[in-house]
Protein backbone atom coordinates (compact mmCIF):
# COMPACT_ATOMS: atom_id res chain seq x y z
CA UNK A 1 0.00 0.00 0.00
CA UNK A 2 1.00 3.44 -0.79
CA UNK A 3 -0.26 6.42 1.26
CA UNK A 4 0.60 9.96 0.91
CA UNK A 5 -1.43 13.05 2.40
CA UNK A 6 -1.36 16.36 1.22
CA UNK A 7 -2.42 19.01 3.42
CA UNK A 8 -3.62 22.65 1.96
CA UNK A 9 -4.27 26.67 2.55
CA UNK A 10 -4.45 27.60 -0.08
CA UNK A 11 -7.00 27.89 -2.24
CA UNK A 12 -9.15 26.39 0.70
CA UNK A 13 -8.10 24.25 4.12
CA UNK A 14 -8.61 20.82 2.42
CA UNK A 15 -6.99 17.37 2.55
CA UNK A 16 -6.29 15.52 -0.77
CA UNK A 17 -4.34 12.02 -1.50
CA UNK A 18 -2.95 9.83 -3.61
CA UNK A 19 -3.37 6.04 -2.81
CA UNK A 20 -2.43 2.79 -4.23
CA UNK A 21 -0.59 -0.92 -5.24
CA UNK A 22 3.07 -0.55 -5.61
CA UNK A 23 3.27 -3.78 -6.52
CA UNK A 24 0.46 -3.14 -9.84
CA UNK A 25 1.74 0.47 -9.96
CA UNK A 26 -2.40 1.78 -9.99
CA UNK A 27 -3.64 4.26 -8.17
CA UNK A 28 -5.62 6.98 -7.61
CA UNK A 29 -6.22 10.50 -6.36
CA UNK A 30 -9.14 11.53 -4.00
CA UNK A 31 -10.50 15.42 -4.10
CA UNK A 32 -7.89 16.80 -5.86
CA UNK A 33 -6.84 20.74 -4.64
CA UNK A 34 -3.40 21.32 -6.55
CA UNK A 35 -3.03 21.53 -10.17
CA UNK A 36 -2.89 18.08 -12.23
CA UNK A 37 1.08 18.45 -12.58
CA UNK A 38 1.71 18.22 -8.71
CA UNK A 39 -0.23 15.13 -8.66
CA UNK A 40 1.47 13.28 -11.27
CA UNK A 41 4.62 14.49 -10.21
CA UNK A 42 4.04 12.76 -6.62
CA UNK A 43 2.16 9.55 -8.51
CA UNK A 44 5.91 8.87 -10.65
CA UNK A 45 7.65 9.47 -7.70
CA UNK A 46 5.79 7.21 -5.90
CA UNK A 47 5.47 4.21 -8.75
CA UNK A 48 2.16 5.16 -9.31
CA UNK A 49 0.27 5.19 -12.78
CA UNK A 50 -2.87 6.69 -11.76
CA UNK A 51 -6.10 4.60 -12.86
CA UNK A 52 -8.68 6.80 -10.71
CA UNK A 53 -9.75 10.66 -10.31
CA UNK A 54 -12.35 10.63 -7.24
CA UNK A 55 -14.29 13.89 -5.73
CA UNK A 56 -15.92 12.62 -2.34
CA UNK A 57 -18.56 14.98 -3.38
CA UNK A 58 -19.31 18.56 -5.91
CA UNK A 59 -17.67 20.98 -3.70
CA UNK A 60 -18.62 24.34 -2.57
CA UNK A 61 -15.24 25.21 -0.85
CA UNK A 62 -12.78 25.33 -3.83
CA UNK A 63 -12.46 24.58 -7.46
CA UNK A 64 -11.70 20.66 -7.82
CA UNK A 65 -8.99 20.16 -10.30
CA UNK A 66 -10.02 16.33 -10.47
CA UNK A 67 -11.64 16.53 -14.30
CA UNK A 68 -8.54 18.19 -15.35
CA UNK A 69 -6.03 15.93 -13.39
CA UNK A 70 -7.92 12.97 -15.04
CA UNK A 71 -7.81 14.18 -18.48
CA UNK A 72 -4.28 14.25 -17.96
CA UNK A 73 -3.42 11.02 -16.64
CA UNK A 74 -5.94 8.87 -19.27
CA UNK A 75 -7.95 7.96 -15.79
CA UNK A 76 -11.74 8.04 -15.06
CA UNK A 77 -12.85 10.65 -13.17
CA UNK A 78 -15.24 9.57 -10.14
CA UNK A 79 -18.63 10.60 -9.11
CA UNK A 80 -21.59 9.58 -6.85
CA UNK A 81 -23.49 8.33 -9.97
CA UNK A 82 -26.65 10.96 -9.22
CA UNK A 83 -24.20 13.93 -8.98
CA UNK A 84 -25.94 16.70 -10.75
CA UNK A 85 -23.47 17.49 -13.19
CA UNK A 86 -23.31 18.54 -17.20
CA UNK A 87 -20.29 16.28 -17.84
CA UNK A 88 -19.86 12.58 -18.16
CA UNK A 89 -17.85 10.74 -15.34
CA UNK A 90 -17.61 7.31 -14.03
CA UNK A 91 -20.93 7.18 -11.31
CA UNK A 92 -20.37 5.07 -8.36
CA UNK A 93 -22.94 3.62 -6.51
CA UNK A 94 -23.12 2.44 -2.48
CA UNK A 95 -21.81 -1.21 -2.28
CA UNK A 96 -19.41 -0.46 -5.50
CA UNK A 97 -16.22 -1.68 -5.66
CA UNK A 98 -13.02 -0.38 -7.10
CA UNK A 99 -9.57 -2.26 -7.83
CA UNK A 100 -6.38 -1.19 -7.50
CA UNK A 101 -4.41 -4.45 -7.76
CA UNK A 102 -4.27 -5.65 -4.44
CA UNK A 103 -6.15 -2.44 -3.07
CA UNK A 104 -9.62 -2.66 -2.97
CA UNK A 105 -12.09 0.35 -2.63
CA UNK A 106 -15.16 0.04 -1.43
CA UNK A 107 -17.78 3.05 -1.98
CA UNK A 108 -20.29 4.03 0.61
CA UNK A 109 -22.92 6.79 -0.08
CA UNK A 110 -23.18 9.07 2.84
CA UNK A 111 -25.07 12.01 2.03
CA UNK A 112 -25.68 15.03 4.21
CA UNK A 113 -23.22 17.03 3.90
CA UNK A 114 -24.14 17.21 0.04
CA UNK A 115 -27.01 14.44 -1.44
CA UNK A 116 -23.92 13.09 -3.78
CA UNK A 117 -21.37 12.55 -1.25
CA UNK A 118 -19.46 9.61 -0.80
CA UNK A 119 -16.86 7.43 1.29
CA UNK A 120 -14.40 4.96 0.33
CA UNK A 121 -13.50 2.17 2.50
CA UNK A 122 -9.91 1.14 1.63
CA UNK A 123 -8.69 -2.58 2.13
CA UNK A 124 -4.85 -3.70 1.18
CA UNK A 125 -5.17 -7.73 0.94
CA UNK A 126 -1.48 -8.07 0.95
CA UNK A 127 -1.63 -7.04 4.77
CA UNK A 128 -5.66 -8.43 5.53
CA UNK A 129 -9.00 -8.90 4.15
CA UNK A 130 -10.31 -6.40 6.54
CA UNK A 131 -10.68 -2.71 5.40
CA UNK A 132 -7.70 -0.64 6.83
CA UNK A 133 -9.27 3.11 6.51
CA UNK A 134 -11.83 4.75 5.17
CA UNK A 135 -11.92 8.58 3.12
CA UNK A 136 -14.75 10.59 4.53
CA UNK A 137 -14.61 13.54 2.71
CA UNK A 138 -16.59 16.39 4.68
CA UNK A 139 -19.01 13.86 5.99
CA UNK A 140 -16.79 13.01 8.91
CA UNK A 141 -13.67 15.09 10.06
CA UNK A 142 -11.43 14.66 13.10
CA UNK A 143 -13.44 16.66 15.99
CA UNK A 144 -16.89 17.52 14.42
CA UNK A 145 -18.78 16.30 11.19
CA UNK A 146 -19.64 18.32 8.04
CA UNK A 147 -21.95 20.82 7.43
CA UNK A 148 -25.11 20.72 6.43
CA UNK A 149 -26.83 23.64 4.06
CA UNK A 150 -24.41 23.87 1.51
CA UNK A 151 -26.61 21.81 -1.40
CA UNK A 152 -29.82 21.68 0.93
CA UNK A 153 -31.63 22.89 3.72
CA UNK A 154 -30.04 22.41 6.88
CA UNK A 155 -32.43 20.03 8.07
CA UNK A 156 -32.65 18.06 5.36
CA UNK A 157 -29.25 17.45 4.92
CA UNK A 158 -28.76 16.99 8.84
CA UNK A 159 -31.34 14.48 8.65
CA UNK A 160 -29.34 12.72 5.47
CA UNK A 161 -25.71 12.68 8.05
CA UNK A 162 -27.36 11.41 10.94
CA UNK A 163 -27.78 8.41 8.92
CA UNK A 164 -24.41 8.58 7.71
CA UNK A 165 -22.59 9.38 10.70
CA UNK A 166 -24.52 6.28 12.46
CA UNK A 167 -23.13 4.00 9.73
CA UNK A 168 -19.32 5.38 9.77
CA UNK A 169 -20.10 4.97 13.75
CA UNK A 170 -20.85 1.40 12.91
CA UNK A 171 -17.57 0.67 11.36
CA UNK A 172 -14.50 -1.28 13.44
CA UNK A 173 -12.85 0.94 15.93
CA UNK A 174 -9.62 0.28 14.46
CA UNK A 175 -10.38 2.03 10.99
CA UNK A 176 -8.04 5.17 10.63
CA UNK A 177 -10.29 8.13 9.26
CA UNK A 178 -9.03 9.96 6.78
CA UNK A 179 -11.06 13.42 6.23
CA UNK A 180 -11.09 15.96 3.51
CA UNK A 181 -10.76 18.72 5.89
CA UNK A 182 -9.11 19.95 9.31
CA UNK A 183 -9.13 22.99 11.29
CA UNK A 184 -9.96 26.48 9.54
CA UNK A 185 -12.00 24.80 7.06
CA UNK A 186 -15.74 26.38 7.11
CA UNK A 187 -17.70 23.17 5.71
CA UNK A 188 -17.14 22.26 9.66
CA UNK A 189 -16.96 23.60 13.16
CA UNK A 190 -14.49 22.50 16.13
CA UNK A 191 -12.31 20.50 13.90
CA UNK A 192 -8.83 19.62 15.10
CA UNK A 193 -5.60 20.39 13.25
CA UNK A 194 -4.87 16.76 13.02
CA UNK A 195 -5.59 15.56 9.83
CA UNK A 196 -6.00 12.05 11.12
CA UNK A 197 -7.85 9.72 13.71
CA UNK A 198 -9.50 6.38 14.11
CA UNK A 199 -13.69 5.79 14.29
CA UNK A 200 -13.31 4.37 17.55
CA UNK A 201 -11.37 8.05 18.88
CA UNK A 202 -14.26 9.74 16.63
CA UNK A 203 -16.90 7.41 18.62
CA UNK A 204 -15.67 8.53 21.54
CA UNK A 205 -14.61 11.94 21.54
CA UNK A 206 -16.66 13.86 18.84
CA UNK A 207 -19.45 15.13 19.98
CA UNK A 208 -21.57 14.55 16.68
CA UNK A 209 -20.54 10.77 16.50
CA UNK A 210 -21.81 10.34 20.41
CA UNK A 211 -25.30 11.72 19.33
CA UNK A 212 -28.01 8.73 19.48
CA UNK A 213 -30.87 10.33 19.03
CA UNK A 214 -31.38 12.18 15.20
CA UNK A 215 -33.72 14.86 16.58
CA UNK A 216 -30.74 15.67 19.25
CA UNK A 217 -28.18 15.39 16.62
CA UNK A 218 -30.28 18.21 13.69
CA UNK A 219 -30.37 20.38 16.83
CA UNK A 220 -27.12 20.28 17.07
CA UNK A 221 -26.44 20.55 13.31
CA UNK A 222 -28.84 23.72 13.41
CA UNK A 223 -27.11 25.61 15.57
CA UNK A 224 -23.79 27.83 15.44
CA UNK A 225 -23.86 27.29 11.58
CA UNK A 226 -20.52 28.93 10.51
CA UNK A 227 -20.71 31.27 7.74
CA UNK A 228 -20.95 30.21 3.95
CA UNK A 229 -17.12 29.62 2.20
CA UNK A 230 -16.96 32.69 -0.21
CA UNK A 231 -18.39 32.63 -3.73
CA UNK A 232 -19.74 28.97 -2.58
CA UNK A 233 -22.73 28.66 -5.13
CA UNK A 234 -20.41 29.69 -7.98
CA UNK A 235 -17.97 27.04 -6.97
CA UNK A 236 -20.65 24.50 -6.32
CA UNK A 237 -21.86 25.27 -9.94
CA UNK A 238 -18.53 25.57 -11.65
CA UNK A 239 -17.22 21.79 -10.17
CA UNK A 240 -21.01 20.88 -11.21
CA UNK A 241 -19.79 22.19 -14.93
CA UNK A 242 -22.60 24.58 -15.11
CA UNK A 243 -20.29 27.78 -15.46
CA UNK A 244 -17.16 28.71 -16.24
CA UNK A 245 -15.78 30.72 -13.28
CA UNK A 246 -12.64 32.74 -12.85
CA UNK A 247 -10.65 31.00 -10.22
CA UNK A 248 -9.46 34.38 -8.66
CA UNK A 249 -13.07 35.15 -7.56
CA UNK A 250 -13.68 31.75 -5.81
CA UNK A 251 -10.84 31.60 -3.47
CA UNK A 252 -11.57 31.25 0.28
Amino acid sequence: MILRQFLHEQPAIAVSYLFGCGGHEAGAVVDAVEGPEFYMEEAKRAGLRIRYVIDTHVHADHISTGRELAGMAGAEYVLYAEADTTYRFHGVRDGDRLQLGNVIVDVMHLPGHTPEHIGLLVTDRVRGEEPWFVFTGHTLMVGDVGRTELASSAEAGARDLFESARRLAAVPDHIEVLPGAFAGSVCGRGLSGKASSTIGFERRFNRALRIQDREEFIALMLRDIPPRPPNAEAMRAHNAGRVETDAALVTQ
